[in-house]
C-alpha cells in the first residue's frame, strides 16, 4: 500500500507458525479509522508494504503444539494486538493493560521480537499468538463480531475501568463508528446516556440505540440544559482541540472526560476550569485479553451489535473510499470468499 486510499494485491510469506500461534482463515475484516490513518501515512512510521485491518473474524485452520484452548475449526476474532509477554505477569498485563506490555505487538505496522513484520486482516489468512485469538460467542453473528474486536472494546474498556454503573450520567460525543456502540454499552450498564452530535437527523436513531437525551451541539439551549450534569464524557470523534474548555462545563464535580479519538493539533484549555470544576481528562487505548473477552460476552448477553455496511473483499477500494469520505454507517466490513483477491 502506498500513501493514498487505494490498495493493491500483494503476497507475502508469513512468519513461521510458533508453538503458541494459530493460523486463521479470515472470513470478515472490519475497516477501522486507524487503518485509514496508516494507509494514508497520517500517523508517522508506516512501513510499506503494509496489510492493515485489526477487526478480524475467521476460523482456526492450524495451531501450534502448545495451544490447548483453541481447536481447528473454532470461530475466533482478533483485535488490535497479536502478541504480548507469554507469562502475562508484567506490570501491564497483570493489570489487564496488555496493549502497554513491553513485548506488545500490534496487528499491523509492527514487528515481532524475531523481526518479522506483523500484517493484518485485509488478507486471506493471518497468524497470531493464540492468547489474542478470542472465541466468538454463539449469540453473535460473525460479521457483526468483527467491529467489536476494535471499535467495541475501545469504547467498552474504559467504561469497565471507570466503573460506569446504573444512575451515572454518561455523555457520548460523536455518533459514528465508535459512538453508536458507546451508546449501547453505556445504556446496557444502566447509565443515563446523553448523545452529542452536530447532526440533528441522528436524534431518533440515538434514542433507539439507548440514549435518554439527544443534544444538538449547535443548539445553545440544548447545551445549556446539560451543563454541569455529566459523570463521564467519552470523546469518540476528532473534536477540535479548542473545544475542551466547553466540554469541562458539561461535567459535574469529579467528572471524567475520556479521549478515545486523537484531536488534531495540541489540546487547549484553561487550568482554572479543571480546578474550579474538579474535572479530570484521561485517555484509553483498546483493551487487554480479559477486557476483550468481557466485551464479547457482554455484547452477546445484551445483544449489542454494530450497524454495518458489507463489502466483498474485491470491492475493498470502494469500501475504503466510502469510509474515507465519512459516508459509511457506521462500520464497513469486508467479506472474504474463496475467490476473493486483494
Amino acid at each position: 500500500m502506498e500513501p493514498g486510499i487505494k490498495v493493491e494485491p500483494w503476497s507475502y510469506t508469513p512468519r513461521p507458525l510458533g508453538e503458541h500461534d494459530v493460523e486463521i482463515k479470515i472470513e470478515y475484516s472490519g475497516i477501522c479509522g486507524s487503518d485509514m490513518h496508516t494507509i494514508k501515512q497520517e500517523w508517522s512510521g508506516t512501513s510499506y508494504p503494509a496489510i492493515v485491518g485489526h477487526e478480524i473474524v475467521g476460523k482456526v485452520i492450524t495451531k501450534g503444539e502448545k495451544v490447548v484452548h483453541l481447536e481447528e475449526g473454532d470461530l475466533v476474532g482478533v483485535g488490535a494486538q497479536v502478541y504480548g509477554c507469554l507469562q502475562g505477569d508484567c506490570n501491564a498485563c497483570s493489570r489487564d493493560l496488555d496493549p502497554h506490555c513491553p513485548d506488545s505487538v500490534f496487528t499491523y505496522n509492527n514487528k515481532y521480537p524475531d523481526g518479522h513484520q506483523a500484517h493484518g486482516g485485509y488478507a486471506e489468512a493471518v497468524r497470531v499468538n493464540s492468547n489474542y485469538a478470542f472465541k466468538i460467542p454463539a449469540g453473535i453473528d460473525p460479521i457483526y463480531a468483527a467491529p467489536l474486536m476494535c471499535a467495541g472494546v475501545t469504547v467498552f474498556a474504559p467504561m469497565l475501568r471507570k466503573g460506569v454503573k446504573k444512575g451515572d450520567r454518561v455523555g457520548i460525543v460523536g455518533i459514528g463508528g465508535l459512538g453508536h456502540l458507546a451508546i449501547q454499552y453505556a445504556s446496557a450498564l444502566g447509565a443515563e446516556v446523553v448523545a452529542f452530535s452536530h447532526s440533528p437527523n441522528k436524534r431518533e436513531e440515538c434514542m433507539k440505540l439507548g440514549a435518554t437525551t439527544f443534544v444538538d451541539v449547535s443548539n445553545k439551549d440544548e447545551i445549556d440544559a446539560v451543563r454541569h450534569s455529566l459523570n463521564y464524557l467519552f470523546i469518540t470523534s476528532d473534536s477540535q482541540a479548542n473545544q475542551y474548555n466547553d466540554y469541562i462545563t458539561w461535567m459535574t464535580f469529579e467528572g471524567q472526560i475520556i479521549l478515545l479519538s486523537l484531536p488534531k493539533g495540541q489540546m487547549s484549555f484553561s487550568p482554572r476550569e479543571f480546578i474550579i470544576g474538579e474535572v479530570a481528562i484521561t485517555g484509553s487505548l483498546i483493551g487487554g485479553v480479559n477486557v476483550l473477552k468481557k466485551t464479547l460476552e457482554f455484547s452477546a448477553e445484551h445483544n449489542i451489535l454494530p450497524i454495518i455496511e458489507r463489502f466483498p473483499m474485491d470491492k475493498i477500494n470502494d469500501a475504503l473510499e466510502r469510509v474515507n469520505d465519512g459516508k459509511a454507517r457506521y462500520r464497513a466490513v469486508l467479506e472474504n470468499s474463496p475467490s476473493s483477491n486483494l
